[in-house]
């Protein structure tokens, strides 16, 4: 890395309590360790996930650096990298092996998701990403080749795609199955997006925000409206005996058809809908936790919930829930996207500039966006 960047600074976001979101002047990362690469990120995203933390329901201390999701070329490695070199296209995973991403700020404030995910403030032009050769996920790019459209597509492998490809496969999906998924924002698309390319007989998506239904409806999911009636009820309409397989892609912040919040809503929906012998995967977040100043509504949710043991132990209903790991999959889905079969860009809603970012959580969290891309010059 050259001395100018050495010097230099960049703009970054950050998170200073609820509803807050800044952008402000960070120290440009560099090499600390040989195993470390310094990456130029050229796209990166807001995801639904971090709303849990705007919301004021999880987090730590202030100030909070934001950012999960990430894709750019190589500006610089140690010399213990091996299998890398400067300006290769990698996707950075969220939830990366190696356990540390950071942007290279020693002092700054604290970076990443205290539930499980391990990458930090991505939001920004560079990171710092130390164990880069277990960490980065190559992808078929180069300057002359990268859009904005394709690095999209790809920035999706870096979490949402990901985490709904895992989820439809640890929910013990087989093709033909018929598959519910709870949430239609970008990760319950995803799960419905995955069961559909993996030839699921039928899917449902299971919201109430009609912008995000009609993309469900896009992809070929039924899409089903939780404000018209019991939800579990039309899909019984249509499939009499339960589905086999179903996918909580809402978590902790759930709420019923008059608007209130219930976190065990959905579970206890998926325990009633699901046959006999089917499958259930947890993706959305459930994290109780004390109250905090990044977090001063985290004591409104509860640790434990009452369940239905009787239903799903009756049908031996398999449930399985858990953060997912992108890079056992990443690769898998890096052909698709390379081959044209999978085309995971359809999730964009805008694409916008780092200090458009904290208006555009304003607006996610107000569901006028479904997936918003943030592309660096």
């Amino acid at each position: 890395m050259s001395l100018s960047l050495l010097n230099s600074t960049m703009r970054a976001a950050v998170m200073t309590g609820p509803y807050q979101v800044h952008i402000d002047q960070f120290p440009m990362p560099r090499i600390i360790n040989t195993t470390d690469a310094v990456v130029r990120i050229t796209t990166s995203a807001l995801c639904g996930s971090d709303l849990h933390r705007y919301h004021g329901y999880v987090g730590g201390e202030p100030p909070w650096a934001l950012g999960h999701e990430a894709m750019g070329y190589i500006e610089s490695i140690g010399s213990g990298v091996s299998s890398l070199e400067v300006g290769q296209y990698v996707i950075i995973p969220d939830n990366g092996a190696t356990g540390h991403i950071d942007m290279g700020v020693a002092t700054g404030p604290r970076m990443g998701l205290p539930f499980g995910g391990l990458n930090r403030g991505l939001q920004a032009p560079y990171a710092r990403v130390p164990f880069a050769d277990m960490a980065l996920i190559p992808v078929p790019l180069t300057a002359e080749t990268t859009n904005t459209s394709i690095e999209q597509d790809y920035l999706t492998v870096s979490d949402v795609f990901s985490t709904g490809w895992i989820a439809v496969t640890k929910s013990g999906f087989e093709p033909g199955d018929t598959v519910a998924v709870f949430g239609a924002g970008p990760m319950g698309l995803f799960a419905a997006y995955s069961a559909i390319l993996r030839g699921a007989s039928r899917v449902y998506s299971i919201d109430h925000v009609p912008m995000r239904l009609e993309k469900a409806a896009s992809i070929g999911a039924v899409p089903i409206n939780f404000m018209d009636s019991d939800p579990v009820q039309q899909i019984l309409a249509y499939e009499p005996g339960g589905v086999i397989r179903a996918v909580d892609a809402v978590g902790m912040e759930a709420i019923t058809a008059n608007g209130t919040m219930q976190q065990n809503i959905v579970l206890n929906h998926m325990v009633e809908l699901v046959a006999a012998g089917g499958g259930i995967r947890q993706i959305g977040i459930y994290l109780a936790q004390p109250n905090t100043d990044l977090a001063p509504n985290a004591e409104r949710i509860t640790p434990e919930v009452s369940f239905p043991p009787t239903q799903f132990f009756s049908k031996g209903i398999r449930y399985e829930g858990g953060i997912a790991d992108p890079e056992t999959v990443a690769r898998e889905l890096v052909n698709l996207i390379s081959r044209g079969i999978a085309k995971p860009g359809f999730v964009a809603s805008a694409s916008i500039d780092i200090e458009e970012v904290p208006a555009y959580y304003e607006r996610l969290s107000n569901q006028q966006e479904l997936k918003v891309f943030i592309k660096f010059p």
